[in-house]
């Protein structure tokens, strides 16, 4: 039944729109916690009409600890759906995947390429409705991982943007 109410509230998000309104762009940063992604990123979105936009960001982490050093460099681009739920505050939902290379120094872990697909679901506030050009989030991007990084993920993250 769970099933049932979510793929339901899944096909009328999708049909109504909700009279969002999508920047064309906006750049800034994304700092997430969790399995998932690659701690800090730079965040970019591009707009496609009023309900539509594609989020591209750019990671690094690096995680140090005795006798090894890895380090994560990602590329994640995901497809936004965005629906707006009053005066600014909108909630947004879309498939996407992601790139990395993985590199661990001690040689424990092999180094290498990391692929994974999933989404994205987030909540923001476009602080456009007081004249301010400035959008605020908090998302989680489930993945699943296949290469070093195999296997489920999830995170949640806080964004700041800027938007023009």
């Amino acid at each position: 039944m769970k099933k049932v109410a979510l793929i339901c509230t899944l096909i009328i998000g999708f049909t109504y729109s909700g009279q969002a309104q999508v920047n064309p762009h906006a750049i800034g940063f994304r700092g997430g916690l969790g399995n998932n992604g690659a701690g800090g990123e730079i965040s970019y979105q591009h707009g496609f009409g009023d309900v539509n936009r594609l989020e591209l960001d750019l990671g690094f982490r690096s995680l140090n600890t005795i006798g090894s050093k890895k380090r994560h460099f990602v590329l994640a681009g995901i497809y936004h759906w965005v629906w707006n739920i009053e005066d600014g505050f909108n909630w947004y939902l879309g498939p996407g995947a992601r790139i990395g290379f993985w590199n661990d120094s001690s040689g424990s872990e092999p180094s290498g390429i990391t692929l994974g697909i999933g989404g994205q679901v987030g909540i923001e506030y476009d602080f456009q409705e007081l004249g301010a050009p400035l959008l605020l989030g908090l998302d989680s991007r489930p993945m699943w991982g296949f290469g070093n990084a195999s296997g489920f993920g999830y995170g949640a993250a806080i964004s700041l943007k800027y938007t023009f």
